[in-house]
């Protein structure tokens, strides 16, 4: 007979209803409240609060299938048949991942659509893929970054079962499998954990009301977050997460609730015989995150390194606004390149203020940071959602390639980046309630004051154009400079697991060399020279050798390469004086 439980300490009764029928609850001294009903094991159910008629989903509801407002219906775990037994995992560091929102990825936007793409991504080269948000959360589409039922799989991708066919298939393929959680604060709608308990900081942050991690009773909800992280990677076979913005995790105990996640996760890693992997998104330029713990650290395996996007961006594109203000030199390039951060207890002008801490490239190896040009964040949180393919020309687009896969660093790729697709990634959403829908709007414009862009450009999130105006458009991949911008990424992708040189992970071992006025910069990763023409002339480079790839028509001779505006060229034997 199934047992329902739930923690509910602020109530002074909790009923369950399964199926329409009401059924008592016993009350632990631990707050936690529970039931043995005997029922189907799809039955529909939820808890009805003290007199409140209200039946609530399950906070650790695993399925929702009319929603986040409605029952929760049972879905064991235990009866999922698995066919990935000889999967054995894989480690993230040097690793090449692939970040694809469900919804857009192909034009049904579900997890079984994905799953016929996966061929595609083996060919491409990539290693794990990443899927953003597919927790609960109010609405049809999203971005998935308003969860407020974290256990659950948004039901619109496929609900569990979908989730469990996409990553068979993916293991099947070689491919691991990262889920972007998100623990930093619950969605506007269809949040009900305040009726059951103290879930809720004081503390709010940009995007809704933060999380309890220190306050009373704030040992539970860490519970909450840890057991729903570690159940991805059990439950789900999933081989790590990406952790949104762990600087809004506001958490003063002696032991940081990422730090006890990341004990916990690698306790399971143990247990399962796989790696798991946990990477964090910070804005704080804080090598303590991916520190080892026996160096002080919280020892989580990497960080996404927005300086790292900044500076490639800015020398390429030109843009100097908002936060791009501090970067766009060939310095500034390279020091980033060479050192993990820009920001590195340095003024930052657009923080008003110092700002993050030196990394020790002795002791933390490059792939621990994770190197891209484009993100969900870095398009879509731009006024139009427009991608870099929609401003620069593909020889722009081959040095951004260049410079982020030819790194030491772990790569990650933002779908269709690799073959310059034309679609934008814009903010959409779905809101039912009206109120809402109109707050969000207004929300978005609000945000590009200080980037300068033209609020009244900005796209109506609710608007269902601007969902499907976001979809990719796979025909683009055949077509012209497209498809051959996608062999330049597999060709540079390959190099990362052929090129010995290629997978060493320490900066000490980095050379890199620029002209500032010339605009040229070439990085030397042992016999491998990676050489990049950022200016519209031709430039003579100091990088010879023989030619492995390159974009553009350079001329290489003894002395040195001939390379035209916009252009790329790898070496082997290269030298870079």
């Amino acid at each position: 007979m199934p047992e329902f439980a739930v923690w509910a300490p602020l109530p002074k009764m909790v009923r369950l209803d399964v199926d329409g029928r009401l059924h008592e609850m016993t009350a632990g001294d631990d707050g936690w409240w529970r039931a043995d009903v005997d029922c189907a094991p799809d039955a529909r159910y939820g808890f009805v609060l003290d007199d409140d008629p209200a039946v609530l989903p399950d906070p650790r509801s695993a399925r929702q299938p009319d929603g986040v407002h409605e029952r929760s219906q049972r879905w064991d775990t235990s009866a999922v048949q698995w066919s990935d037994q000889q999967w054995r995992g894989r480690s993230i560091e040097g690793a090449v991942i692939y970040e694809l929102h469900t919804g857009t990825f192909t034009t049904e936007g579900t997890f079984d659509a994905a799953t016929e793409k996966l061929d595609y991504l083996v060919d491409l080269g990539v290693d794990f893929v990443e899927l953003m948000p597919v927790n609960a959360f109010n609405g049809t589409h999203g971005w998935g970054y308003d969860g407020v039922l974290w256990y659950a799989v948004h039901e619109p991708y496929g609900g569990p079962d979908g989730l469990v066919r996409l990553v068979e298939a993916c293991h099947t393929r070689g491919l691991g499998v990262l889920i972007d959680a998100v623990f930093n604060h619950f969605g506007p709608s269809g949040n009900y954990l305040p009726k059951f308990g103290p879930y809720l900081s004081s503390v709010s942050n940009p995007w809704g009301e933060g999380v309890n991690l220190a306050g009373p009773d704030a040992d539970e909800v860490r519970r909450y977050i840890i057991e729903c992280a570690l159940r991805w990677m059990r439950d789900f076979h999933v081989d790590g997460l990406r952790l949104d913005a762990v600087h809004a995790l506001v958490d003063n105990t002696a032991i940081h609730l990422l730090e006890e996640l990341a004990i916990e996760t690698d306790a399971l890693s143990a247990v399962l015989g796989r790696p798991l992997s946990l990477i964090a998104e910070s804005d704080l330029n804080d090598p303590r995150l991916i520190t080892p713990r026996d160096r002080g650290g919280y020892g989580l395996t990497a960080q996404w390194d927005d300086d790292i996007h900044h500076a490639i961006h800015t020398a390429v594109s030109g843009e100097r606004q908002g936060y791009y203000a501090d970067f766009g030199s060939m310095a500034t390039l390279a020091t980033t390149l060479q050192n993990g951060y820009f920001h590195a207890g340095t003024y930052s002008s657009f923080r008003n203020r110092r700002h993050g801490r030196p990394l020790d490239t002795s002791l933390i190896p490059a792939t621990r940071l994770m190197a891209y040009t484009s993100d969900h964040d870095q398009v879509g949180n731009r006024a139009l959602g427009d991608r870099p393919s929609q401003n620069l020309d593909y020889g722009q687009l081959a040095i951004k390639a260049a410079l982020a896969l030819g790194s030491p660093y772990t790569a990650m790729l933002f779908m269709g980046e690799e073959w310059g697709s034309c679609r934008p990634f814009q903010f959409f959403s779905s809101h039912p309630e009206p109120e809402l829908a109109i707050a969000t709007a207004e929300g978005r414009k609000a945000e590009f004051a200080d980037h300068g862009w033209d609020a009244d450009d900005v796209p109506d999130p609710q608007d269902p154009q601007t969902f499907l105006r976001s979809k990719l458009d796979w025909d683009e991949l055949a077509a012209g400079e497209h498809a051959r911008l996608l062999e330049f990424y597999r060709g540079l992708i390959a190099l990362r697991g052929t090129e010995p040189d290629m997978a060493d992970p320490w900066l000490t071992h980095l050379v890199v060399d620029y002209d500032e006025d010339e605009r040229w910069i070439a990085m030397r990763r042992g016999a491998i020279a990676i050489a990049c023409n950022l200016g519209e002339q031709q430039v003579h480079v100091p990088v010879s050798g023989d030619v492995v790839l390159a974009w553009g028509e350079p001329e290489v001779g003894a002395h040195g390469t001939k390379l035209p505006g916009h252009s790329v060229v790898v070496t082997r034997a290269g030298q870079v004086r």
